[in-house]
């Protein structure tokens, strides 16, 4: 078996144990992000492979689906199920921002190791930085839908602290 299939297996092995990290009573939240990026990662993930930016040339379905199935819509949706249900709500503007540069920073890390290792995933007009800020950007944006989602009714606390 090549080396990309025992990546592949690890990934669904690491991202399935994320979760034990999920505490009871945060289980919708963790739901609702984990739908939520799926759909963000779904429309995002086929425009960056139709207009050509990257390519997976190892990938599970691959008859099916062009994009990385376990990327999108396995490991990162549950890595920011993870994200959301840890996110430090209460904590200072500059602890919340580091909380996104080293979620996005440990993620683009694995990635560019595993681009240039594997033939999991080849750069083609992508660069680091652009992956870093996309999965920022998406993660601040998932965060916003989850404060939303439940804070729908309060008006205590708009912020929502979840």
């Amino acid at each position: 078996m090549r080396i990309e299939w025992w990546i592949l297996i690890s990934v669904y092995i690491v991202t399935a144990g994320l979760i034990f990290f999920i505490p009871r009573n945060k289980i919708r939240l963790a739901v609702v992000a984990f739908l939520f990026k799926q759909m963000i990662t779904f429309i995002i993930g086929l425009m960056v492979f139709e207009w050509g930016l990257l390519e997976y040339p190892v990938r599970l379905f691959a008859s099916i689906n062009r994009t990385s199935f376990t990327f999108e819509y396995f490991s990162f949706p549950m890595v920011c199920a993870v994200f959301n249900v840890w996110f430090p709500a209460h904590r200072t503007k500059l602890i919340q921002w580091g909380y996104y540069a080293s979620f996005s920073s440990v993620l683009v890390i694995m990635e560019v190791i595993i681009e240039k290792y594997t033939e999991l995933i080849n750069y083609i007009h992508w660069e680091w930085y652009i992956s870093w800020l996309s999965i920022c950007l998406s993660l601040f944006i998932s965060r916003l839908f989850c404060v939303w989602f439940f804070g729908k009714g309060r008006t205590k606390n708009p912020q929502g602290g979840l």
